[in-house]
């Protein structure tokens, strides 16, 4: 399947992992690295798109003002490196998601400044790590990121991510897993903030090849034409304070 609508994707990714070479596998996995992958993969289903990524190694992490300013949607993979992420690039993302950038955060991306921030909670869980079956079951199939997904999608092998998951009651919850230790998460889900959207999607861990599955390709694919708004005044919403203005009018008049 290809959409119609054609993007600008930013698929940003910390390279840290394809850079130390952990595991040793990732090279093999994923010879572009995990944003490659992903990249390739958006190819396929975006034929019409401009498609570019970046790492954490980039000037700017590869997210200058610029840069930002005509990308549609951006894709976030982090694990090992968040607090690596200058708070000026933070910001500037923000403000572009709060202006109406379409934000995708993938796996280990839950704990990246910018979705806590964007979020307010410590968006905390539990994990284990011991390559097991992931289901990931289909809770709300009328909602466009569910098109076409199997339910459940079957990965062989995963990182486990378990409740308490500590986000905001999310605006929709698409998607659930549940793993061989009997744990379920809400894997994926999504929240509006400003003008823009969000998509969390937890499988994608660097030690499996998850992100060649043609399931999961498809749901990011999904993801990334729901949470994009092309065509959008960037500019964050212009808000208020009544109550000041009423103070001010106040004061004039006496």
């Amino acid at each position: 399947m290809e959409f119609t609508s054609t993007p600008s994707i930013v698929v940003w990714n910390e390279g840290v992992h394809e850079a130390r070479n952990e595991p040793a596998t990732i090279g093999e996995m994923y010879p572009q690295g995990i944003h490659g992958a992903i990249a390739a993969s958006l190819a396929d289903y975006f034929p019409g798109s401009e498609i570019s990524t970046a790492t954490l190694a980039d000037r700017e992490h590869g997210l200058t003002e610029e840069r930002l300013a005509g990308t549609d949607v951006l894709l976030w993979w982090g694990h090992i490196a968040h607090g690596e992420v200058e708070d000026t690039v933070v910001d500037r993302v923000q403000r572009h998601v709060l202006g109406g950038m379409g934000l995708v955060v993938l796996h280990s991306g839950h704990f990246s400044k910018i979705l806590t921030r964007l979020l307010g909670t410590t968006c905390s869980l539990n994990w284990r790590n011991d390559g097991e079956r992931e289901l990931v079951w289909t809770v709300k199939p009328s909602h466009p990121i569910a098109a076409g997904i199997e339910s459940p999608i079957v990965i062989p092998e995963q990182e486990m991510y378990g409740e308490l998951f500590d986000i905001p009651e999310p605006d929709d919850l698409i998607f659930i897993s549940s793993f061989e230790g009997g744990e379920v998460f809400r894997s994926g889900v999504t929240f509006s903030r400003g003008k823009g959207r969000i998509f969390y999607f937890s499988p994608g861990d660097q030690e499996y090849p998850v992100y060649h599955h043609p399931q999961i390709r498809r749901v990011l694919a999904n993801g990334v034409d729901w949470v994009a708004q092309q065509g959008n005044d960037r500019s964050a919403p212009q808000v208020d304070n009544p109550a000041r203005n009423w103070f001010q009018v106040q004061e004039q008049d006496q």
